[in-house]
């Protein structure tokens, strides 16, 4: 037989309480509470024979004074194991005797109503577990469990809790100390292929007995540990590891409780002797490693004088680092004298005359509050749980050892986001299934694997990663990191860029040049040549070029509710302003030389009134036109976000498209007909043939205009107006040089021929 320190702990413990409890007066005056203790061995079997015979009554006093009562027990203080846990109070459910655990978790009190405990319950151990695993960023994690029922409802409820933070299980393996050599290889080879770097360990200390020897055997080492209190403050599990396999663990443990006295009355092991001579024996043989007796002389042993001395010793016994655990066994009997007194002395509701004395006893039980010497409140809640205190604990290694070293609390009493409070200095190891995304990516869980297993995508243009993909505003579009939303770059004809500078350039250039030959045909308004082709239509339609050139520059610039009105209003006017009196100039050629036939009296009927009157006419259905268009559906400011997804484009809406090409189809019109009427006057007999010019002038007109339409509708942004400020350019220039140069040139440059009979065609060129 091999005796357990750890049982022997737990006894001196409940001894304490007891005999602390029968030498108080205040606690149970008059009344002695007794004892029996039972070794389960860990056996289901045993532990249910044991409690079946403590339920039975039939046990005798160990106390030296007779009862006053038959030996009936009125609760049990243990066990540690919730498998015989489960077991014992299936048993003793039936007879409503509390079981009062000082380690075991049973949760489920509809199938254990008669259990209570002075431990926390594991759902919350699991629960802080899993809450400082996520704190430490670890996603990507692995699991060792007991096979047993604190093992695996312990990890089902850590499970649970990871999911909801976001934390994946690689893999989750049951051991179990009887497990054969094949069950653990597989275990190691698990561990081994997996990629987590941590592993959570819901295990307890008597486990690592055997884990720790496999894990030096097949080198598992450089993982982090999480442990649960079943062995995260055993200083033999320190001891044990000396390859460093469980360096750095971290865990968490309840929290230390005081109770005066304790401590030195586990370490006063002279009372052992009077409660049996031979278990005290066997006791001091383990402790000291010696021999009462030696049955053979050649048998290498050290005698036992009994005068040994305990704190010469450095073993299970003399570490109380269990301490936590003892002062549960030391709560748990003070629970049960504090219901005594209370029924006994009928401080609370008494039971009544038909209800079950037992029922009763378990009933205020549960309901029992006080405060032990030392000022902490013990009571249980609804599930006959206590309060979940833990501290969090970390294995620092000093020297040549293992320290526990306390580095953070757990209190389940705080609010949720407030329960859990850890500083942690030393560097920690990164255990993800996949690196967190980089800004400007999203996450992509990989088929068939859990969520923390992602690949990063980059988000799509526009979209910005905060924490997942998320759509920029309207008016901003992603930057290159894919990180930020930026304001989209807004785009317009401007004056301050090249191409704006160049147009506003060329057109003012334009009217500039129109107004020096105005000024030329005003000095010679008197010279054949200028009164020869109609001045006054000359004078107008220089007057409509130069509002032409100009009418260009309300294109460049900002738009607004007035440019988007003006530009292709003034537009529409001026140009059918100038086309007009390019056909009225066209048809006095045409009516000056069907006048020139014998009875043709042609030109009274377009003198220079009706040339006025027709030029009025044309421009007026333009005018129309406008108005019309602009109080139907006039042009406005227009944000364009669809042709360039990164920029916005300003320009200006037509507002009514039939409008524009109304407008459009017009001018259009009007320069066809001047085309056909000036090409058919092209080879009338006049030495200055004016029909000459206009053809080639329309010409150029028609074919700017015609490409125009093309190239308008395929332009994008800015370059749309930079088509038609260009086509608006170009056929002013057109009119202006094929129409004016020659007559300029003819003015300045050969004035000789600036003769009536030079322009009549009677004299010959020189």
């Amino acid at each position: 037989m091999c005796i357990d320190f750890r049982t022997i702990q737990f006894s001196q413990s409940l001894i304490f309480a007891i005999e602390e409890i029968n030498n108080s007066s205040s606690l149970l005056p008059g009344v002695s509470l007794g004892y029996k203790m039972y070794d389960t061995c860990s056996s289901t079997g045993m532990g249910v024979r044991m409690a079946m015979a403590l339920a039975n009554g039939n046990e005798n006093s160990t106390l030296d004074e007779p009862c006053t009562k038959p030996a009936q027990v009125q609760a049990i203080i243990g066990e540690t194991y919730s498998s015989v846990s489960m077991a014992i109070a299936q048993s003793i459910g039936p007879f409503s005797i509390p079981l009062v655990s000082i380690s075991a978790c049973l949760s489920d009190k509809r199938k254990y109503p008669s259990f209570l405990r002075t431990v926390p319950s594991d759902y919350y151990q699991s629960r802080a577990m899993a809450e400082m695993v996520k704190q430490f960023g670890w996603t990507w994690v692995g699991a060792l469990r007991r096979d047993d029922d604190y093992g695996n409802n312990g990890m089902a409820a850590f499970t649970e809790a990871a999911e909801q933070l976001g934390v994946c299980l690689e893999y989750s393996l049951p051991f179990f100390r009887t497990y054969s050599q094949e069950k653990v290889l597989r275990i190691i080879q698990q561990i081994k292929s997996s990629t987590s770097r941590v592993i959570v360990a819901f295990v307890t200390s008597w486990d690592f007995e055997i884990l720790l020897h496999v894990f030096h055997e097949y080198n598992i080492t450089g993982y982090q540990w999480v442990g649960t209190e079943g062995w995260i403050t055993d200083s033999t599990v320190a001891r044990l590891d000396k390859h460093k396999i469980l360096q750095g663990a971290i865990g968490v443990a309840l929290a230390q409780t005081k109770v005066t006295g304790l401590k030195d009355f586990i370490l006063d092991i002279m009372p052992l002797q009077s409660a049996g001579s031979a278990i005290f024996t066997e006791f001091w043989e383990a402790l000291f490693n010696c021999k009462y007796t030696v049955q053979n002389e050649s048998e290498d042993a050290t005698v036992c004088t009994g005068q040994e001395k305990l704190s010469e010793r450095d073993n299970a016994f003399t570490d109380l680092s269990l301490m936590p655990i003892f002062c549960n066994v030391y709560k748990g009997v003070y629970a049960v004298a504090h219901t005594l007194h209370d029924l006994l002395g009928c401080t609370q509701t008494c039971p009544t005359k038909n209800t079950n004395s037992e029922i009763s006893f378990l009933e205020h039980l549960k309901r029992v509050r006080f405060k032990t010497k030392d000022g902490e409140d013990v009571y249980f809640d609804k599930n006959g749980d206590p309060v979940a205190k833990y501290e969090i604990i970390n294995w620092q290694t000093v020297e040549d050892h293992h320290d526990f070293v306390t580095v953070g609390l757990y209190d389940s009493s705080f609010p949720a986001l407030n329960r859990l409070a850890v500083k942690m200095n030393s560097i920690v190891p990164v255990s993800v299934c996949s690196e967190s995304c980089l800004p400007g990516t999203r996450k992509a869980v990989q088929k068939g694997k859990p969520i923390c297993c992602f690949d990063c995508i980059p988000c799509a243009e526009g979209e910005i990663n905060a924490i997942k993909c998320e759509r920029c505003y309207q008016d901003y579009w992603s930057n290159a990191h894919r990180n930020e939303c930026v304001k989209k770059e807004i785009e317009f004809l401007s004056y301050e860029e090249i191409m704006g500078i160049l147009l506003t350039a060329v057109s003012i250039i334009g009217a500039f040049m129109t107004i020096i030959i105005a000024i030329i045909f005003f000095k010679h308004k008197n010279t054949p040549i200028v009164k020869a082709n109609n001045s006054e239509l000359s004078f107008l339609l220089l007057f409509s070029l130069a509002l032409c050139f100009l009418c260009s520059l309300t294109f460049i610039g900002r738009p607004s509710e007035w440019s988007c009105v003006l530009r292709h209003t003034v537009f529409g006017i001026t140009f059918v302003l100038c086309i007009s009196c390019v056909l009225g100039k066209t048809i006095v050629v045409l009516m000056a030389f069907r006048a020139t036939l014998p009875g043709s009296n042609v030109m009274k009927w377009f003198g220079p009134l009706q040339q006025k009157l027709s030029v009025l006419a044309f421009t007026l259905i333009q005018v129309l036109i406008c108005m019309l268009w602009l109080t139907t559906f006039p042009p406005f400011p227009f944000k364009n976000l669809n042709y360039f997804k990164e920029k916005i484009i300003l320009e200006c809406q037509l507002g009514s498209a039939i409008g524009f090409w109304a407008v459009l189809g017009y001018i259009g019109f009007l320069a066809l007909l001047c085309f056909i009427l000036a090409f058919l006057a092209r080879k009338l007999p006049d030495k200055f043939n004016e029909a000459k010019f206009i053809t080639f002038s329309m010409l150029i007109f028609c074919a700017v205009w015609i490409t125009f339409i093309p190239a308008y509708v395929s332009s994008p942004g800015k370059f749309t107006v930079a088509v038609e400020i260009f086509a608006i350019l170009a056929s002013s220039f057109g009119l202006l040089f094929c129409i004016f140069l020659p007559k300029c040139y003819i003015i300045i440059m050969k004035p000789e021929n600036n003769t009536k009979k030079q322009i009549m065609g009677k004299v010959p060129f020189k």
